[in-house]
């Protein structure tokens, strides 16, 4: 096959094992060429702009700028890269805003070589792949969606407490920021959870992401 054919992919993961693997799986398959590797977000960009891939295999926990802004601004250079989440993560503080940055696909890195490089090839024709999990994540979330007004109900102070949960902050870390005492953020956090009608932190961060609340 010649190499104008060949799906341009680009590795972007922390761990130096994962992409060694990953690079020598992928080399040999039909149709696919690994054309960098990064071990940090900050990398993965500067590679982007480099080999200007096709798909981007992305890691989402890594030092410094994570998977999901990195993703956001891999996005923003070129809007017609297929950002594929290779992950071990399925919390839904993690996948909802990554999905909301621009991811394509979802798997997770138990998936098995031949489905890695299926949705790779998936992607470059337009197709998104998603691991069952998250798709039945996404479809509960459509049958049960958030009030998207709720939000206009909390004060000032609770709108920064929510902005620091969807940061996934402790009580204690949003304490510290704020300058408040950890009673008077559990105070802000049951008043939060209750005019949103959302039973955790966890939705609760979902719907700043959802609705644009999230710095």
């Amino acid at each position: 096959m010649e190499n104008e054919t060949q799906i341009k992919v680009l590795l972007v993961d922390d761990h130096e094992m994962v992409r060694i693997g990953l690079a020598a799986v992928l080399g040999t398959e039909e149709g696919i060429e690994v054309v960098g590797e990064a071990g940090s977000g900050e990398e993965g960009i500067r590679l982007a702009r480099e080999y200007n891939p096709d798909v981007v295999l992305m890691d989402l926990v890594m030092e410094g700028m994570d998977g999901i802004e990195t993703t956001r601004e891999i996005m923003r250079l070129y809007p017609e890269c297929k950002v594929i989440v290779l992950t071990s993560y399925l919390d839904d503080e993690k996948m909802y805003p990554v999905i909301e940055a621009g991811a394509f696909s979802y798997l997770l890195k138990t998936s098995r070589a031949n489905e890695i490089a299926e949705a790779i090839r998936a992607a470059a024709r337009g197709q998104s792949v998603l691991e069952s999990q998250v798709a039945s994540k996404m479809m509960n979330r459509l049958r049960h969606p958030l009030s998207e007004a709720a939000h206009k109900e909390l004060t000032e102070r609770e709108m920064d407490v929510l902005r620091l949960m969807a940061k996934g902050k402790s009580n204690q870390e949003i304490a510290d920021d704020l300058i408040i005492g950890i009673k008077t953020v559990k105070f802000h956090v049951t008043n939060i959870l209750a005019k949103l009608s959302v039973d955790d932190r966890t939705q609760a961060a979902i719907y700043a992401y959802k609705n644009g609340l999230a710095e």
